[in-house]
C-alpha cells in the first residue's frame, strides 16, 4: 500500500514539475513575442545625390545598409559617423547600375572595410570594368543577386527590379522592413509596368526628378546628349514625374525624396514647386497628404527616423 501511495504521490510531482516547466516556457515564449512586436526605429538619410554621386542609407537603431557608393569612403565614413552610424554596422551596400556616380567607393568599402556589395552579375561586370573603381573587389565581397527575387539582410527584404536606364544592368529596389516598404528610383528614362507596380506599393518614395525640361532644352548640352538625357533610358524630368504621381498616387504613400537633380538643368526650389503644383492640381496636398522633399546634391539631407 505504502508503495501505491508513493508512486501516485511521486507521479502527481512529475506532473506539476511538467506544467511548471511549460508556464515557464510560455512565458518566455510571450517575452520574445512582445519584443518582437515591438515596432523598431527604421532611419533613412541621403549623403548625397546627383552626377557627382549617390548614396543613401537605410538603417536601425543597430545595422543598415547603402544604396549605392557614388563618393568617397571617407566622406561616407563623416557622414554616418556625423550621425552615430558606424562602417561596422553596415550589412552590405546595394547598387542600382555601374555608372561612375554610382560606384565610385564600391571597392574601398568591400576591401578595407570587409562589407559585401550586392548587385545583379552584370553590374557586378562593369564595377570591374569601370576606371573610377580603383580597388577591385576580392570574391568574398561580391553577392550576387537577380531580379524579381528577394533576399533577406537581418530584417530587410529587398527586391531589385527592372529599370529602363543605359548603365550595363540597372535596377531599383523594393526594401521592406518593419512593415515599411521604401523603392528607390534613383535613374530611369521612363515609368514602366514593373516600375509602376512597385511605386504603387510604396510608403517611402525615393525617385529621380533629374532636369527640367526648358533648362535642358534651352542649355549648353550638345544635341546628343540631350537626347541622352531626356531618352526613354535616360533620366526623368521633374514634369513626367509629377504627372504620373498626380495621376497614380499610391494610396499609402507619405513621403517622397526628389533625387538626382542635374547640376547644370535642375534646381531643388524648381523640382520642387514643379511636383508639388502637378500634386496639387489633382487635390493632393503637400504637407497633408503626402511629404515632399528635393534632395540636394552634395549636402546630406537631415536623417529621417520612423516607428
Amino acid at each position: 500500500m505504502k508503495a501505491k501511495y508513493e508512486y501516485i504521490f511521486s507521479f502527481i510531482e512529475h506532473k506539476l514539475r511538467k506544467n511548471r516547466l511549460l508556464l515557464v516556457t510560455l512565458w518566455h515564449f510571450e517575452i520574445r513575442k512582445k519584443k518582437n512586436e515591438k515596432k523598431m526605429k527604421v532611419k533613412f538619410m541621403c549623403l548625397s545625390s546627383g552626377s557627382s554621386g549617390n548614396c543613401f542609407y537605410l538603417g536601425t537603431e543597430h545595422y543598415g545598409i547603402l544604396i549605392d557608393a557614388g563618393i568617397s569612403l571617407r566622406s561616407i565614413r563623416k557622414t554616418l559617423k556625423d550621425i552615430n552610424v558606424d562602417m561596422s554596422t553596415l550589412r552590405g551596400v546595394f547598387v542600382t547600375h555601374d555608372h561612375a556616380d554610382h560606384i565610385k567607393s564600391v571597392g574601398n568599402i568591400g576591401e578595407k572595410c570587409n562589407i559585401p556589395i550586392y548587385s545583379t552579375k552584370l553590374v557586378h561586370q562593369g564595377i570591374r570594368k569601370s576606371y573610377c573603381v580603383t580597388q577591385e573587389l576580392s570574391a568574398i565581397n561580391i553577392r550576387y543577386i537577380e531580379k524579381d527575387k528577394t533576399i533577406d539582410v537581418e530584417d530587410f527584404h529587398i527586391t531589385a527590379f527592372e529599370v529602363p536606364h543605359d548603365g550595363t544592368d540597372n535596377v531599383g529596389y523594393h526594401i521592406q522592413i518593419d512593415g515599411k516598404i521604401f523603392c528607390f528610383l534613383t535613374d530611369l528614362g521612363e515609368i514602366t509596368p514593373t516600375v509602376q507596380k512597385h511605386i504603387e506599393q510604396a510608403n517611402y518614395l525615393i525617385i529621380e526628378a533629374n532636369y527640367d525640361r526648358d533648362m535642358l532644352m534651352s542649355g549648353k548640352y550638345p544635341m546628343h546628349l540631350k537626347q541622352r538625357i531626356y531618352g526613354d533610358h535616360g533620366h526623368l524630368c521633374n514634369d513626367a514625374t509629377g504627372d504620373f504621381l498626380a495621376n497614380h498616387f499610391p494610396k499609402d504613400l507619405r513621403y517622397i525624396w526628389l533625387c538626382h537633380l542635374s547640376k547644370d538643368n535642375n534646381q531643388p526650389n524648381i523640382a520642387y514647386h514643379t511636383v508639388k503644383q502637378k500634386l496639387e492640381e489633382k487635390g493632393i496636398i503637400v504637407d497633408k497628404d503626402v511629404q515632399l522633399f528635393a534632395l540636394q546634391r552634395t549636402i546630406p539631407s537631415k536623417l529621417f527616423t520612423f516607428e
